[in-house]
């Protein structure tokens, strides 16, 4: 009788004596199950987090968060959609990270009894409480007067001086530790405002509080600056490519000729590659006579790299999955082992180049378009996106980066080339063909220099968050070793 050779190595005979394994346990003194919140969790008492807050609490000089802040949450939402010309916009957790954050939903403000608690002020500061808890962020231009959904928590402080201070903490390594040690859930993860407001937190020199409060107001005038800088480089394109007015976006069916369906190039049959509002966007340029050229004559390369199995480890470098490259400065949570890549250098990318997520859904993250700075060198990015660089005779990034986002000009006609149905894909060859408007010289400079200035702007207002992230988390290491250096003297 012949044998198949095995491809792998046969399982182990299954134990029939008992215990079939041994329990991982250790004791818990229950004076730490009388204070606080009574955690019966195993995970509470094991995460690193709760180690960094007993060895805080140990020590003398420091208060709980509800000294400096008042936390809140608002009551939860019931959302009553309406049109945008009815209602006041409204962003979700995670698009308040996001680097462009567009409202997808408008509600109806009357028929929201807290309406006005879910409005934010400027400088704001916010913390994830459900599912990826203790994210922390700060408000700026685009999240004014709208509505922001109440999984987030705000963090109002009572002395303006304390606010850099506490965002800074909030930013540190360890204490998104001590959130995490808190939370509470099976599934969904969350983190109530008592959790936050228990955090011990070192009170800190005056020179301490000017200067994080210093830094904090320089990274809120740049993300403003970048804002504004984004707004004026798509209002300058708007304008040159002229005003245009979409009657219909498909949502009520049209017809297609079979010549324009079956025969041309891809033959797609999907309903969202032949959208009439990306046709009248076309005939639209027909029409005002400006010049199209595909993205392939400008841009010298337009490719996506294979997968690949990630070994993640302490000693690797930073990771940046393509949900991460589109939100503002996420935290490094992965650490990726280069040496078990093939051609690991081709996942890094170059400033001046553009990346696409080629991934996701229609209405978010699918079609997404970001410039790469220097800032962004180091980091090894996710297989899971389209690069683009740059031809040297052809257009710049800033340019081509206006062209494929505008949400009016731009975006439709990028989403036309998606395929998929549970999650939509773009292909590098789709790509390759989308129509790119080419202006006079010196509109596509102003418009390339005022995106390209935007960049430049998020990226520093980034790296000195990473700054005083790390300063607060130097105070912390020193104030658990005992060196008191950097606290008041009367608490």
């Amino acid at each position: 009788m012949a044998f198949r050779a095995r491809l792998s190595i046969p399982p182990a005979a299954p134990r029939e004596d008992w215990p079939y394994h041994q329990a991982s346990w250790s004791s818990v003194s229950t004076l730490f199950i009388r204070e606080g919140d009574r955690r019966m969790e195993a995970e509470t008492f094991l995460s690193r987090g709760y180690g960094v807050r007993i060895g805080i609490a140990a020590k003398e000089g420091w208060a709980s968060l509800s000294r400096f802040a008042d936390v809140t949450q608002p009551s939860r939402t019931k959302a009553t959609l309406v049109s945008p010309e009815h209602g006041k916009p409204f962003l979700a957790a995670t698009q308040v990270f996001d680097v462009r954050p567009i409202p997808r939903k408008w509600l109806a403000p009357s028929k929201i009894a807290h309406v006005q608690t879910l409005f934010v002020k400027h400088g704001a500061i916010l913390v994830t409480r459900s599912g990826n808890v203790g994210r922390t962020t700060l408000s700026f231009a685009p999240h004014l007067n709208t509505l922001i959904s109440d999984d987030l928590l705000r963090i109002e402080v009572r002395d303006p001086r304390t606010r850099g201070w506490i965002y800074a903490f909030l930013r540190a390594p360890k204490v998104r530790a001590m959130m995490t040690s808190a939370h509470y859930g099976h599934v969904i993860k969350h983190l109530e405002t008592s959790h936050l407001g228990a955090l011990p937190v070192p009170c800190v020199r005056n020179r301490w509080l000017t200067h994080f409060e210093q830094r904090v107001s320089e990274i809120l005038d740049l993300r403003d600056a970048a804002y504004t800088a984004t707004l004026a480089a798509e209002q300058h394109f708007a304008q040159r490519v002229g005003p245009i007015k979409i009657t219909a976006r498909g949502e009520e069916g049209f017809v297609v000729k079979v010549n324009e369906s079956l025969v041309k190039l891809r033959r797609r049959l999907e309903a969202s590659a032949h959208n009439p509002g990306a046709t009248q966007i076309l005939q639209h340029f027909d029409r005002a006579r400006l010049r199209i050229q595909p993205l392939r004559l400008v841009a010298e390369r337009i490719w996506w790299m294979t997968r690949f199995k990630r070994v993640f480890g302490e000693q690797g470098v930073r990771y940046l999955s393509a949900d991460e490259l589109f939100q503002v400065n996420p935290e490094i949570t992965k650490r990726v082992l280069i040496e078990q890549a093939n051609d690991a250098d081709a996942y890094f990318v170059k400033s001046g180049w553009l990346v696409m997520a080629c991934s996701g859904q229609t209405y978010g993250l699918l079609g997404s378009v970001r410039l790469m700075t220097t800032y962004e060198e180091d980091a090894f990015l996710s297989h899971d996106i389209i690069r683009i660089t740059p031809r040297a005779e052809g257009a710049r990034s800033g340019y081509i980066l206006v062209a494929l986002t505008h949400p009016e000009f731009g975006r439709p006609l990028v989403l036309r080339y998606a395929y998929g149905t549970s999650i939509p894909h773009l292909d590098p060859g789709d790509i390759a063909s989308c129509p790119i408007v080419r202006l006079e010289e010196r509109d596509e400079n102003r418009i390339a220099d005022l995106s390209e200035k935007a960049a430049e702007l998020r990226s520093r207002a980034d790296s000195l968050e990473n700054e005083i992230a790390s300063e607060a988390e130097a105070i912390l290491d020193r104030f658990i070793a005992g060196d008191t250096s950097d606290l008041k003297t009367t608490v």
